[in-house]
């Protein structure tokens, strides 16, 4: 039977010719998704214009108007009828009454929601200005029957309202949104999702046509359309399984509603529903961002032009990173950049807009997804180290990462990524999908990157630990073949490869056996040892276990877990303690190193070189080569005369040139025999925050100035400070500062775990200083975001700190660390 036919025996049967033809039209297996949509919607105008012409043939200046999803022509098979009866205030009352009688009681004589309302178009528009919701169903309005000028009137004064209101009108569906989101929580992460009102649903896709409608903002379309008719699929195919009018896909109905659609089971509904409010949420983020930079626009733009005289004021635009720029309160790319060459750019643009607190702009993210090459494998240094900075970067790493996720830029760096992204958990304990489940991890450990000596490991392995999800079989197991082939992609070398594949297979151990083993057993000890193997990943197994077990949900931690599993840990640490290795003894000198330690001694001052460093190969390759070593960088060595003041000198100096340090060591040199006397070596690698580096001759003339007390570079860093404000930005975990108990026979070892930031090494060198304590050596890493230092220091008189003197000193410098 065709549409015609169905639409004749509507119109020639009644109420009950309607019923028929609809259920007819909602059995067809061969019309489904937005055809069905569209035929039910045709469908009932017919009937419902019959009814309406029945009934005031004799009526003028009186119209049936569809709103809301009914409006837009969008009916599912059990949603309810938005309908207005339109007037213009010249029929009699009575008659106007009747006529509604007469269409509203044949819908709810066959069972069908309604939602009604008889008004003339003054007070139609009256009801919007007080009513967000009635307003909103307005935007939708189509003509069904009647006056049709009396309908367009009606439409083209409620748009006109809405364009005219929208300063006032867009931040109260804001808030309407966010407070429906706080009550319904967000599609993409629920178990038994409402398909309307959860955030990302229907509701927020229909807030993204209003504020369209409002010609102030648009939202991105690409994908958007897709989405919301894949959730409206979903929501034809619950009604029809369930015969309700619900928009809540429960349990256990979601194997029906997947087999009504033709899909595999009802993890692949749950996937496609979790990926459809993905493009939804993400589009509401960006439009809603875009609404507040306009409204803020507006309201700034008339002061600005009577300052200025007139004129369009230039948007500010401050350096981020290279190539990224941060304008108008979005992370930007800078006029200069080319993603087509500069294959790190993503990771860059991203790290540098997590740490700042700032969103990705979308149109930076589809620049880069348009035009970035793909990175070389393994990768260079660089991206490592965003990656690791965008991962440390705590709560606001979240954001950043669904812009890059949004337009395909995630699964183009990580390819096993696809199998995770959108993954429903099954599991009461679970709160989020696997992939946002790995995010939260990660956000979780960077909390605890002052625990560990090497965060970069920490937050990488809690991005990876469960990637084998998206496998058949133990995920711990094939996430530890996927964790050593993701990892030697990103440039971690062999070592660092074992212990993230050995974190990733073993990363519910911990738990597992502190919980479900009788700890004071010695086999149940010696296993764990045995499989962790190491102090160091002992110690990040520690921190990724608390940190999976928070970004699980309130119920997979608490104070009894964490202290069995804490009880579990001192005892493996007490078994692998029990081969502790001997202290390494200190490299031999390069020719570079003694022949620089030479000068420096008789010409009485620093002397130092500048080179480019280069990263090896971790792996031989069959491959050619596909160009010069990657650049790691530039190699900073210094040989100075032992005197005291030398590391916060050297630190403040390249502080105040804007040189960001990577590693750095401090080692005390014996000059060669036939020479007495002692030189201090710095062997450090840095890079400049932006552009090139400054010339070695300005170096060494400001670190002559700094030794020699001349140079306040204490001042210089204030005044730079003061000059350029902080923005606000991440809120990172506070410095911590310990002795490590037995790590040397020879010196007090104190461990510096902090966030990253220009001076911090100059802060700790100056503080160290001030204690009267002689740094003996300084071993200082920084590793994403985060700074890991080591400085060996004694006594005046050569010998390690007491006990009671070794504990100040680090209280101390956390205390100054933490001002």
């Amino acid at each position: 039977m065709t549409s015609t036919d169905v639409r004749t025996e509507a119109e020639d049967s009644g109420p009950s010719g309607y019923a028929a033809a609809r259920l007819r039209l909602l059995q067809e297996g061969a019309r489904s998704g937005p055809p069905r949509r569209a035929a039910l919607a045709e469908l009932t105008d017919d009937w419902l214009s019959g009814l309406f012409d029945a009934g005031a043939d004799k009526l003028r200046g009186i119209s049936l108007v569809a709103v809301g999803g009914y409006g837009r022509g969008e009916l599912s098979p059990r949603s309810d009828l938005d309908l207005l009866l339109l007037h213009d205030g010249s029929a009699d009352p009575g008659a106007v009454a009747s006529l509604a009688d007469r269409i509203w009681y044949p819908i709810w004589d066959l069972g069908l929601d309604l939602d009604h309302s008889v008004r003339t178009p003054a007070e139609a528009r009256k009801t919007a200005g007080e009513d967000l919701k009635v307003q909103l169903g307005l935007l939708d309005a189509r003509h069904l029957a009647g006056d049709l000028g009396l309908t367009a009137g009606l439409r083209t004064a409620v748009l006109a309202d809405w364009r005219n209101q929208a300063p006032k009108r867009l931040p109260e569906l804001q808030e309407l949104c966010a407070e429906r989101a706080e009550r319904q929580g967000e599609l993409q992460f629920l178990l038994e999702p409402d398909l309307k009102e959860a955030r990302g649903g229907l509701r927020d896709a229909t807030a993204l046509r209003a504020v369209a409608a409002s010609w102030l903002a648009d939202a991105p379309r690409e994908g958007l359309a897709d989405a919301r008719r894949r959730l409206l699929d979903v929501r034809d195919a619950l009604h029809l399984a369930t015969g309700r009018a619900t928009d809540r896909l429960s349990l256990q109905e979601q194997d029906q509603v997947a087999a009504e659609l033709g899909l595999l089971d009802a993890d692949t509904l749950l996937r496609q529903v979790y990926e459809a409010a993905r493009v939804v949420s993400y589009a509401s983020d960006v439009t809603w961002r875009e609404v507040g930079r306009v409204l803020r626009s507006r309201a700034v733009r008339p002061r600005l032009r009577a300052m200025l005289g007139g004129g369009k004021p230039t948007a500010e635009r401050s350096p981020l990173a290279e190539g990224v720029v941060e304008q108008d309160g979005e992370v930007v790319l800078a006029r200069a950049a080319r993603p087509d060459r500069d294959p790190v750019l993503p990771l860059r643009a991203a790290a540098a807009a997590a740490q700042a607190g700032l969103p990705l702009s979308l149109h930076a993210v589809r620049r880069m997804a348009a035009g970035v090459r793909p990175l070389p494998t393994p990768w260079p240094a660089e991206a490592r180290e965003q990656l690791v900075t965008l991962l440390g970067s705590g709560p606001s790493t979240i954001e950043v990462w669904e812009a890059l996720e949004a337009e395909g830029l995630i699964t183009r760096l990580l390819p096993d990524w696809e199998r995770v992204r959108c993954r429903p958990q099954r599991n009461a304990v679970h709160i989020w999908t696997v992939d946002r489940h790995l995010i939260e991890t990660a956000v979780r450990a960077a909390e605890f990157t002052r625990r560990v000596h090497r965060p970069d490991l920490l937050l990488v392995s809690a991005l990876l630990h469960d990637i084998g999800k998206g496998w058949p079989g133990d995920h711990s197991v094939a996430g530890e073949i996927i964790a050593k082939d993701v990892a030697a992609r990103i440039g971690f070398d062999r070592t660092d490869v074992a212990v993230l594949a050995t974190l990733v297979r073993h990363h519910l151990l911990l738990v597992e056996t502190a919980t479900r083993r009788d700890l004071e057993d010695p086999a149940t000890v010696r296993s764990v040892a045995e499989a962790v193997g190491s102090q160091g990943t002992l110690e990040l197994l520690h921190a990724l276990t608390e940190a999976d077990a928070l970004a699980t949900g309130p119920a997979a931690w608490s104070s009894w877990r964490a202290s069995l599993v804490t009880d579990l840990v001192k005892r493996v640490s007490a078994v692998l303690a029990g081969d502790t290795p001997e202290e390494p003894e200190a490299a031999a000198p390069t020719a570079e190193q003694e022949r620089l330690a030479i000068e420096a001694f008789r010409t009485g001052g620093p002397v130092l070189s500048l080179r480019a460093q280069t990263e090896p190969p971790t792996e031989p390759s069959t491959e050619e080569p596909s160009g010069d070593p990657e650049p790691l960088g530039v190699e900073l060595l210094i040989a100075v005369p032992d005197q005291e003041g030398v590391l916060p000198a050297v630190a403040g100096v390249l502080a105040m040139h804007r040189l960001t340090v990577r590693t750095a060591e401090l080692r005390a040199l014996d000059l060669p025999d036939g020479v007495s006397g002692s030189v201090l070596l710095l062997d450090w690698r840095v890079a400049a925050e932006y552009g090139s580096l400054p010339q070695a001759a300005r170096l060494r003339a400001d670190l002559v100035r700094a030794l020699d007390g001349s140079l306040d570079i204490t001042g210089r860093l204030a005044e730079r400070d003061a000059a350029y404000p902080r923005r606000r930005g991440i809120v990172a975990p506070p410095a911590r500062v310990s002795v490590a108990a037995a790590a040397s026979r020879l010196a007090t070892v104190i461990e510096v775990r902090a966030h990253d930031a220009p001076g911090l090494l100059h802060r700790i060198g100056r503080a160290l200083e001030d204690a009267q304590v002689r740094v003996r050596s300084a071993h200082v890493s920084t590793l994403g975001a985060n700074a890991v230092d080591a400085f060996y220091v004694t006594g005046p008189e050569g010998a390690p700190l007491p006990g009671e003197q070794a504990a100040s000193v680090a209280r101390a410098l956390e205390d100054t660390l933490r001002e």
